[in-house]
């Protein structure tokens, strides 16, 4: 009857929570020696937020980060593009966060243990494959020692990232992710917030982006918050590149002098970048769509099923939807085959399509058409770009990551709140 969870991650661990939540027995296992706080800023989206709430964490995503009430793209030499409204300020019934992942990810892994006990995440435990065996799964494990052992479930979900050893045995003969050329440096900075407090930004264009946001209250005392910051620039995709790590320390000298005109009234990058508390180093990599996510009693959620450019702020709230589907499908179908492949038929084919408009029309390509256009100076936006089209753009984004305005609020409860997991499905 357990549903064995490989990895304990943000997906890994909203999925035990929302089995938690409806009664279904869970084990996750998570291959560090101890769960820490990595990482920098990410965004979720209402309709992920809705999911957090649903599962009883309204009152604690204050603790972790800020809500968003803008969104606004500006070109290199700082002239105003395009602003939208976020979260409750455009209409949704649930805000925007803005959240450090580590906070998060350490919210989650606490709420697991508060609810479901000290023993619900082992850790230092890898999983390195699976065996299906009609009535149940077998989940392969090596310890840090290289010690083996298995665990026996009736469903096995691969949570464990982007190089999944639960997807390489689904898919021996694909590659490595794919490294498209962009690197990501990554850092947080004490910093007065800009803008109406809350905002978003994204400056430049495809090959020189900064993108900036809050990610904490400001100090009452001196007035500065914790400000998360991105920048991005293009090079060769024919050169090497470091596997990606979360908490690969970057050396400034690498990035900065590319960053130094990001210096307007508003907001100043070299000096986000310089005064930085920590900065990481990060090649954007994604991996293709796949055909099938499940064999047998095992499936994948996740970047283990469907790691995408983090473009779009989807990334950790499409993992948080996996778990609220997969658990919806467990309640309609019971804890077998006839769940997984309803969880995949709704899931894969919406991660699938974000994948693919991640790589060439994301909600920033506005930004490379101005470029394109106008080199990024113009005296009236509208003399570029029609509104009409960069709201269209935005709107087509929204609808096909699934987290329009109306979709959002409209739909029902992924789960309800008063349900319960029965064996007699």
């Amino acid at each position: 009857m357990t549903v064995l969870i490989a990895g304990g991650g943000i997906s890994g661990l909203a999925l035990a929570l929302s089995c938690h939540q409806v009664g279904i027995p869970f084990q996750v296992f998570e291959s560090t020696a101890a769960l820490r706080p990595l990482g920098v800023g990410i965004n979720l989206q209402p309709s992920a937020v809705r999911e957090l709430f649903d599962m009883g964490l309204a009152e604690r995503l204050d603790e972790v980060g800020i809500r968003l009430k803008d969104y606004g793209l500006y070109t290199k030499k700082g002239l105003h593009v395009w602003t939208e409204p976020r979260g409750l300020d455009a209409g949704y019934h649930w805000p925007s966060y803005s959240v450090h992942r580590g906070r998060l990810h350490m919210l989650l892994y606490d709420e697991v243990i508060r609810r479901a006990g000290p023993h619900a995440v082992k850790t230092g435990l890898r999983a390195t494959g699976f065996e299906n065996h009609g009535d149940h799964v077998t989940l392969l494990l090596e310890d840090r020692n290289g010690r083996t052992q298995t665990a026996k479930g009736a469903i096995l979900v691969g949570a464990d990232g982007i190089h999944s050893a639960i997807r390489r045995q689904m898919q021996p003969h694909e590659d490595d992710p794919q490294w498209g050329g962009a690197m990501l440096w990554r850092g947080t900075t004490q910093a007065k917030p800009f803008l109406s407090g809350a905002s978003m930004v994204l400056i430049g264009h495809d090959g020189l982006r900064f993108v900036s946001y809050p990610i904490s209250q400001p100090d009452p005392d001196t007035g500065l918050a914790t400000i998360n910051w991105i920048c991005n620039l293009q090079f060769d995709p024919a050169q090497t590149f470091r596997k990606e790590d979360y908490s690969r320390a970057a050396n400034t000298d690498d990035f900065l002098h590319a960053f130094e005109g990001i210096r307007f009234d508003w907001i100043d990058a070299p000096a986000l970048i310089r005064d930085a508390d920590e900065i990481f180093e990060y090649p954007m990599v994604d991996r293709d769509p796949l055909d099938s996510w499940t064999v047998g009693r095992a499936t994948l959620m996740g970047d283990a099923a469907h790691a995408a450019y983090p473009v779009g702020s989807n990334g950790a709230g499409a993992g948080i939807t996996d778990a609220r589907k997969l658990v919806s499908a467990f309640l309609d179908h019971g804890l077998g085959e006839a769940a997984l492949h309803a969880y995949e038929g709704e899931m894969l084919p919406v991660t699938s399509k974000i994948i693919l408009m991640n790589r060439t029309a994301g909600p920033d390509k506005i930004l490379d058409i101005i470029e394109q256009r106008s080199g990024g100076q113009f005296d009236r936006i509208e003399d570029v770009i029609p509104h009409e089209e960069m709201a269209e753009h935005a709107a087509t984004y929204k609808r096909a990551a699934g987290y329009g305005i109306a979709e959002t609020n409209n739909r029902p409860a992924l789960i309800a709140a008063d349900a319960r997991f029965t064996n007699n499905v």
